[in-house]
């Protein structure tokens, strides 16, 4: 019993050691980065908006994020505020015809990207838009 024990706390001990991160508890989807993965480019692949694998990692991930780690666990969204219905934003696109598209408001595109000002003058091609119909999220923290 005691050999078993020992050897728990011993391969806790090695896997603590080894940089693994703890989960977020509410995490709905979880994604572990890849050699070469970009935060757009984890977005686009697992339906994610730019914006909610920004603000659900911002403890792990920097502002330019650039400091993706290889074997690093990402929640993709919280349990209850998770959009996972997307537009990938392409070169000439802009809010109202994004929006006709995915058949919802600008008004809830907007509430539901944070990020994207009221002109929607700052979306890039590559950004990842959540485009849901209904409001994801319950409260706009940072």
């Amino acid at each position: 019993m005691f050999a078993r024990s020992a050897f728990a706390v011993a391969v806790v001990a090695v896997v603590a050691s080894c940089g693994v991160y703890a989960q977020e508890p509410n995490c709905a989807r979880n994604y572990t980065v890849s050699l070469g993965d970009t935060c757009d480019g984890i977005s686009a692949k697992t339906n994610t908006s730019t914006y909610q694998l920004a603000t659900v990692n911002a403890d792990k991930i920097d502002a330019a994020c650039d400091n993706l780690a290889v074997g690093e666990p990402l929640c993709l969204g919280i349990i209850g505020q998770d959009c996972d219905v997307v537009h990938v934003v392409a070169s000439g696109d802009n809010c109202d015809a994004i929006a006709i598209s995915a058949g919802t408001t600008d008004a809830i595109l907007l509430a539901n990207n944070p990020n994207v000002n009221s002109e929607c003058t700052n979306i890039y091609p590559g950004e990842v838009l959540c485009t849901a119909t209904e409001l994801v999220y319950t409260s706009t923290s940072s």
